[in-house]
């Protein structure tokens, strides 16, 4: 299975460049205190800067004693969403939690915080974190989209998919929930809706590899190798290493005749994740003998 379930985890967007500025306004208006606006800037990811410049500008925020409780559990979760984009995700989860502590009431964190843990494998901590983000704002749709992939892991396709449906009724245009959907339908075999799902994305996002993966399962399942290997493939040039587009052409490959094609990318996609062909017979597409 892929990493994140559908390919996706949706970290919470910075706030509203207002937000922030509901510190002092006597400090930043203090000549010595110049860099107070810029570094509320830099902290919400304004003009595209680096991951490690948005960290520096929230830690100067935060360290400089001027913001309200409020902008400081903006900051805590803007730095947190900085460090999981960058790859650290045992120094964000700190930061949702140091949020969370200055307002229980902030959803984004808990949404943040969920989809941490869902990255780190523990997807027990990860629910509970999604289950009160939803709580909090019943309108999250990325949230939900978390939430389906904790379903995902745990193999609860039915429930991923309600949670999918409602993502896309509060959000139509989050990719995540229907490339998300795709996968989940392609599992559960509704393979024509899924198809739907799958060709939405990928108008707007051709590139998008965890997609075609999904639309590669919903072929091999209808039993149209020739389409499942290219949709497969175009995966593949996208994620090379994407285990489950490799086992998948792997499959397509047999189907159409070409053994020795298929044995390689069914060995090379075990040697990357172990067990994927017991997570394909569970998809209903059985192994590769």
């Amino acid at each position: 299975m892929r990493c994140s379930a559908s390919g996706h985890v949706i970290q919470g967007l910075a706030p509203a460049f207002v937000l922030l500025l509901l510190g002092s306004l006597a400090a930043a208006q203090n000549p010595k205190k110049g860099g107070y606006l810029e570094n509320i800037t830099l902290c919400n990811g304004s003009d595209r800067t680096s991951f490690a410049v948005r960290i520096n500008g929230c830690t100067a925020f935060i360290d400089s004693g001027q913001g309200t409780t409020t902008a400081l559990a903006i900051a805590y979760n803007n730095r947190g969403n900085a460090h999981t984009a960058n790859g650290d995700i045992d120094r964000a989860i700190p930061d949702f939690d140091q949020s969370i502590k200055l307002d229980p009431t902030y959803a984004k964190p808990f949404n943040n915080r969920g989809a941490a843990y869902l990255r780190k494998g523990e997807y027990d901590v990860a629910l509970k974190a999604l289950n009160e983000a939803i709580r909090l704002n019943p309108n999250y749709g990325r949230a939900f989209v978390n939430r389906a992939g904790v379903h995902l892991k745990k193999n609860e396709y039915d429930r991923a998919a309600r949670d999918y449906d409602e993502a896309i009724r509060l959000e139509p245009n989050l990719e995540a929930a229907w490339s998300g959907r795709c996968w989940t339908r392609a599992i559960l075999g509704s393979l024509q809706a899924g198809l739907e799902d799958c060709n939405k994305v990928l108008q707007s996002w051709p590139n998008d590899a965890a997609t075609y993966d999904s639309r590669g399962l919903i072929h091999l399942k209808m039993g149209q190798a020739a389409a499942a290997i290219d949709d497969f493939s175009s995966a593949l040039r996208v994620d090379p290493k994407l285990a489950s587009a490799l086992y998948g052409r792997g499959l397509a490959r047999i189907k159409s005749g070409d053994k020795a094609g298929g044995d390689a990318d069914i060995s090379a996609a075990k040697a990357i994740q172990a067990g994927i062909d017991d997570d394909f017979t569970r998809y209903g597409v059985g192994g590769s003998n």
